[in-house]
């Protein structure tokens, strides 16, 4: 195997992630805190034998690490066993027939690109939050609206850059597009009239944005009226970025839902679109969040979930939200990689509710649900296995984890149904992780993103208190099971005292 300077550089990087990890997390799920006695697993799996990197199915095992001495004895065995995951060619696609005819449709508008972003080495890392969400909503023969994103999208990184003519021209380049696919835009939305309207809006910032950067195109480069100009054509285009969400919000066909096995209808689900949630958290004693040097005096996180992607897993979460389960919670990881929670006070590791049939329960009375992952060209999620077990590994997920803050759902990790309410936010590192080569995409499903207040998850730490949690949108989304809501209640309250017993 031959690999470079650079990729060995990488590998040995990435090997000393942060204080607890070699190269990978593989479980980054049960751990609540930093006690050493913990009866919860370890979030980071041993090598049992070195002669896993004979076979593909064996690379995930990873050196366990637990001070910095096992650390550098761990190095080697990480770095060629990543080195192998590095090289690892995508499985071929399956294709699967049937279905209503626009998600034929959907599926024939993302297989082509699939593998190629799954095998993107070097590549640019598409790191924004809400590019991604809009990459994940299901819309039927796309091609044509993405090109006008991919447009859009890189007049912020032309901003970003100080590539102020380029960003002009990208301008000059995207009202051509909306000129010209005017009408075919407004024809593909579920209400052509509504899409009109955005449009109309979309309009209205180009002469701003135009105003911005000529007035940053005149100015001192590094000077302050440079940086208020380009201020001022960053909010343009984001606005402009906001207006074409919407716009492509719109794309998704009337009624579509994601398929869900019916037997997880026992479960919550989010339905049919996406709900957003914020989450408010304190220090204890009242100490500021630091962000580069600014105090804050709490720490608020906007997080859009994803009901396309992640139906069940979204639905959870949702559900929880809005039950007040994570209200008063304290953090319980935060090592640098990722900061994680959700794990109630007493013995269960999870919630403790009335469980699905299909699924069943914990050990401590814990509502469990299946792993749900979805691959980029699949009609529907794949359910209780993960894109290796199923001989996939390298192909793309609809949601990956390329975002500060993607929000993981924690569980054991050789136990595909062992999530019940411990999720993590990821702090993602893109020379670190780069896309397609970290080992939680395909293994534990993203099922939403921090859109707003992500800086914070830098300051956030063991033991800060979630203050508030609570679903701003989309509420309408959730689907709770069609149990009797007399012995559903009843079966909870049984099972929450046993937990605490």
């Amino acid at each position: 195997m031959n690999i470079g300077l650079s990729s060995l550089t990488y590998l040995i990087s990435a090997s000393l992630l942060s204080s607890s990890t070699a190269f990978t997390v593989v479980s980054p799920v049960t751990v609540t805190g930093t006690n050493s006695n913990s009866n919860a697993p370890s979030p980071l799996v041993p090598v049992t034998k070195l002669e896993a990197m004979k076979k593909s199915d064996d690379l995930i095992d990873i050196i366990n690490t637990k001070s910095v001495q096992n650390q550098v004895k761990g190095i080697m065995a990480s770095t060629l066993i990543a080195a192998a995951l590095w090289v690892s060619p995508a499985a071929l696609m399956n294709n699967v027939e049937g279905g209503p005819s626009f998600v034929n449709d959907i599926r024939t508008s993302v297989v082509a690109d699939a593998k190629e972003m799954a095998s993107a080495s070097g590549s640019r890392v598409n790191k924004d939050a809400e590019s991604l969400l809009r990459y994940g909503l299901p819309i039927p023969k796309d091609k044509e609206v993405r090109k006008f994103q991919v447009a859009i999208e890189d007049i912020r990184q032309n901003i970003a850059s100080k590539r102020k003519s380029a960003a002009m021209d990208d301008t000059k380049k995207v009202k051509g597009i909306l000129k010209q696919k005017t009408s075919e835009f407004s024809g593909m939305c579920r209400d052509s009239s509504e899409c009109t309207s955005i449009i109309a809006s979309m309009n209205e910032q180009f002469e701003p944005l135009d105003k911005s950067l000529r007035d940053a195109q005149t100015y001192l480069n590094g000077s302050d009226q440079e940086r208020i100009a380009l201020d001022s054509a960053y909010k343009a285009q984001d606005k402009l970025q906001k207006l074409l969400t919407k716009l492509e919000e719109q794309m998704v066909p009337a009624g579509y839902e994601t398929p869900v096995p019916d037997e997880y209808n026992d479960l919550p689900q989010l339905r049919g679109g996406r709900a957003t949630v914020e989450f408010v958290l304190q220090k204890p004693g009242n100490a500021p969040f630091d962000i580069e040097g600014v105090n804050f005096p709490e720490a608020k996180l906007t997080m859009v979930i994803d009901g396309f992607t992640a139906p069940v897993t979204g639905g959870n979460f949702v559900d929880l939200v809005q039950k007040g389960f994570y209200k008063n919670m304290n953090i319980q990881r935060s090592d640098g990689f990722v900061v994680q929670t959700g794990k109630p006070d007493g013995i269960a590791d999870g919630y403790v509710g009335t469980p699905s049939k299909s699924v069943g329960k914990g050990k401590h009375g814990e509502r469990l649900i299946p792993l749900e992952i979805s691959v980029k060209g699949d009609k529907s999620p794949l359910y209780e296995t993960n894109i290796e077990d199923e001989g996939r590994g390298g192909e793309a997920t609809v949601l990956p984890f390329n975002s500060y803050g993607a929000m993981g759902w924690a569980r054991e990790e050789y136990d595909a149904n062992s999530g019940s309410s411990q999720f993590f936010w990821l702090l993602f590192d893109s020379d670190l992780t780069p896309a397609g080569k970290n080992v939680l995409d395909g293994r534990y499903p993203c099922f939403g993103y921090v859109v707003e207040g992500a800086d914070f998850l830098r300051d956030i730490k063991e033991d800060d208190v979630i203050v508030s949690a609570k679903v701003v949108d989309g509420l309408d989304k959730l689907v709770l099971p069609k149990v009797a809501s007399s012995v559903a209640s009843s079966a909870e309250a049984t099972s929450i005292k046993e937990s605490i017993l």
